[in-house]
C-alpha cells in the first residue's frame, strides 16, 4: 500500500512496486478532481480507494490485507496561520498512517523521510525527524528512507538542481557526504524503494 496516490512520488513509487511484479494499492486523498484523472493509467493497474492520511477515521480498515504500508505524504511547506504546521503535515500524518498499521495488521511501515540539507528548512527536518522518533516509540516495524530532492529526467531543471547534482561527484563535496543531499532522478529513488520494500529482511532501519 502507498499513501500519496495522484502524487508525484506516490504514482513513480506505485510504478516502480508494479514494474517488480508486485500488487499495489493507492491511498488517494479527497479532491475537486476524480482520483481517476489524477492516477492516469495505474487507475487500471492497481487498487486504490480514497482515504485522507489526516482524518484517522478514513483510514479505518484500510491496512487490512497488506504487508507494507510506504508512507509518502507530507509538504515541504507550512501555513500555521491555516493551522498547517510541519508537525501537523508530517508528524500527525505518520502517526496516523502508523495507527493504520498496527490496527490492521500491516507487518511494516516505510517513511519516506528527508536527507538533511542547507536548503532545506530546518523546521520541515526536524518534523520529519520527529516523525522518525514516533515510529521508533510505537514499536511498529519500519524502514526510514532519508530521501533527497527528486526531479524527473527530461525535464528541465533549475539551475540550483543541476549544480548540486553536479556537485556532489566533484572533490570536496563528495567527500563529505554530498551525495546523501544532492537531487536525484525520481526513477532511481522509486526503484530502489521498491526493492526495499520487497526485501523481506532489510539490513538496516535507515537508508540514504
Amino acid at each position: 500500500m502507498i499513501t500519496g496516490g495522484g502524487t508525484f512520488l506516490g504514482d513513480a513509487l506505485a510504478a516502480a512496486l508494479l514494474a517488480e511484479g508486485a500488487e499495489v494499492t493507492l491511498l488517494v486523498r479527497p479532491d475537486k478532481i476524480p482520483a481517476e484523472e489524477r492516477l492516469g493509467s495505474l487507475a487500471d493497474r492497481a487498487r486504490w480507494h480514497t482515504a485522507d492520511v489526516w482524518n484517522p477515521a478514513s483510514l479505518k480498515g484500510h491496512g487490512r490485507g497488506h504487508a507494507i504500508a510506504i508512507h509518502t505524504i507530507g509538504s515541504m511547506t507550512a501555513d500555521p496561520a491555516q493551522g498547517l504546521t510541519y508537525h501537523y503535515l508530517n508528524v500527525i500524518s505518520t502517526r496516523n498512517v502508523a495507527h493504520m498499521c498496527v490496527t490492521g495488521g500491516v507487518q511494516r511501515m516505510i517513511l519516506m523521510s528527508a536527507a538533511r540539507a542547507p536548503w532545506m528548512n530546518p523546521g520541515y527536518i526536524a518534523s520529519k525527524r520527529e516523525a522518525e522518533a514516533y515510529l521508533e516509540r510505537v514499536g511498529l516495524p519500519h524502514v526510514i528512507i532519508r530521501a533527497p530532492l527528486v526531479y524527473a529526467r527530461g525535464r528541465p531543471r533549475p539551475l540550483f538542481y543541476r549544480l548540486m547534482s553536479w556537485l556532489r561527484v566533484v572533490p570536496p563535496f563528495a567527500w563529505i557526504g554530498w551525495q546523501r543531499a544532492a537531487p536525484m532522478p525520481i526513477d532511481i529513488l522509486a526503484r530502489g524503494v521498491a526493492r526495499i520494500a520487497l526485501d523481506d529482511t532489510p539490513t538496516k532501519t535507515i537508508y540514504y
